[in-house]
């Protein structure tokens, strides 16, 4: 999970990353989340999904939530 975020902070290799990728089984599904997702994993993959805020409960008030935000 936020692999993305790991990944722009330069916690993690991408070249690990990609080399995981192009080892792994055939018919073995890998979904990668976060932000900011470097453009080597946008054109490895088959299927990118761009979400966006519509409406936060955090804007009236409701803090980050554990296990949920934070």
């Amino acid at each position: 999970d936020e692999i993305n975020i790991a990944l722009y902070y330069k916690l993690f290799p991408l070249d690990r990353v990609l080399s995981m990728l192009d080892g792994r089984h055939e018919k073995t599904e890998v979904v990668l989340t976060g932000r900011y997702a470097p453009q080597e994993l946008i054109d490895k993959a088959d299927l990118v999904t761009e979400m966006r805020e519509i409406k936060h409960y955090y804007n009236k008030g409701v803090p980050a939530r554990e296990g949920i935000e934070k």
